[in-house]
């Protein structure tokens, strides 16, 4: 199979950890075995705020890396207050109804200085570093990945100076996101950041979206082919280890604020005094940064005796707890923004032979996930008693060992298969 160069430009890379990394370490992984060979183009200096050494096992010493210094107005924020700056770097801007001055402060000049993001300054000596590098290689394809969507604008300008054929990936949402309305946006900023994303679309040859929902909405701003490649998982060798005694139920990821299941802490406290063996079994492992609004949840609903809250670990050992824990935990912000909202952990856990219990909106893009690949139950906020009930339910077959998911139809979702589809994306524009 001939080889077929393709200049991937994105902002999170190994040792980068968290979700943001995942996709495009993956695609990078496979796309050789599709007759597709991957450059890649990232910061020399970035400020990542989660870090996974372990990742970097998984680039391939064959793979292209390309490095350019990018400033980071992050890291001369950080002097003001590292945490807060941390959190605004990793995109959790939280819907707290009291904020300080300064978290005000960098909410607004994040929205209103930095449009799109903080990285915008990358494009301009991006542009002039990959314009040269380009020409040189005789590369006809580029992809940027997005958020932070500066880089689509790095993409926007390659295109308008050498009209190379450009794939726009959207792992999120631009203006439609959650938190995009917490920014404090004036009304010019807002619409900067609706008529760059405009552009982008309508400029770019194909656009990547990880859910359906996102493809229509979209679909309203641009009439470009768009594909749904959504995440997925990877055949990861991962130590056997014995399910948990306990009956556990783990969170893996990010818990935040806004994720804070209500419906699920009072069916676990009221399960708690209504059945002994329950109470005696029980344990709540939360894996991953947690908020402190959900932290003092669970303290309200009088759980923190039955909470294992491990914080932040490797992406192989989360793995490994995955696969251990008796059920697992997947929470999505109650909002018609996150409907398009497919977690990248649902892949994983999909493969990890455990029932998924799921808490989201209605008509939530992985809900039907769940429900086609008969990994899990879903609910929406409303159905607290049914909820209770399923956590029940589990739990008996937990006592009965007989607690165990049958999945169907997983083959489709394996990283392997959805870089085929990549590869078929890039064949058709070749």
């Amino acid at each position: 199979m001939s080889s077929n160069k393709v200049l991937i430009i994105t902002y999170y890379w190994p040792p980068a950890g968290g979700p943001g990394v995942q996709r495009w370490l993956k695609f990078v992984k496979y796309l050789p075995d599709f007759g597709v060979e991957p450059i890649v183009y990232i910061p020399e200096n970035p400020s990542y705020p989660l870090i996974d050494e372990k990742l970097l096992s998984e680039v391939s010493d064959a793979t292209v890396i390309l490095k350019n210094k990018i400033f980071e107005p992050y890291a001369l924020a950080s002097f003001l207050s590292k945490n807060k700056t941390k959190k605004l770097g990793a995109g959790i801007i939280t819907q707290k109804k009291k904020q300080s001055f300064i978290e005000k402060t960098m909410l607004w000049v994040r929205g209103n200085v930095f449009i799109p993001d903080a990285r915008v300054f990358w494009v301009k000596p991006s542009v002039k570093y990959l314009k040269k590098y380009i020409q040189e290689n005789n590369i006809e394809t580029i992809i940027t990945t997005g958020p932070p969507h500066s880089l689509h604008l790095i993409g926007l300008d390659l295109k308008k100076q050498l009209n190379v054929n450009w794939i726009a990936d959207f792992r999120d949402p631009w203006t439609t996101i959650g938190y995009h309305k917490e920014l404090k946006l004036s009304k010019w900023a807002s619409a900067k950041h609706k008529a760059l994303e405009k552009e982008v679309m309508n400029t770019s040859d194909t656009i990547l979206v990880t859910s359906p929902t996102t493809k229509t909405e979209f679909e309203s701003i641009t009439n470009k082919p768009i594909e749904v490649i959504t995440n997925g998982y990877d055949i990861e060798k991962i130590e056997k280890k014995p399910l948990d005694e306990n009956f556990t139920l783990a969170h893996i990821g990010s818990f935040l604020s806004e994720r804070n299941p209500q419906i699920l802490w009072e069916s676990l406290s009221e399960l708690i005094q209504e059945n002994k063996d329950f109470a005696t079994f029980f344990k709540l492992k939360l894996i991953g940064a947690v908020s402190k609004e959900v932290l003092q949840s669970i303290s309200d609903f009088k759980l923190d005796n039955f909470v294992q809250n491990l914080g932040y670990v490797s992406h192989e050992e989360a793995l490994v707890h995955q696969r251990s824990s008796q059920v697992l935990l997947l929470i999505e912000i109650d909002s018609e923004d996150t409907k398009c909202i497919i977690p990248g952990k649902l892949f994983e856990y999909m493969v990890s032979e455990r029932p998924i219990l799921a808490i989201g909106p209605k008509n939530s893009d992985f809900e039907n996930i769940i429900k086609q690949t008969n990994t899990g139950v879903f609910y929406q906020y409303s159905e607290k008693n049914e909820l209770k009930n399923q956590i029940s339910t589990y739990f008996n077959q937990y006592l009965a060992k007989n607690l165990k998911v049958n999945a169907v139809g997983l083959q489709q979702f394996s990283r392997k298969s959805l870089t085929e589809k990549l590869a078929g994306v890039l064949r058709q524009k070749g």
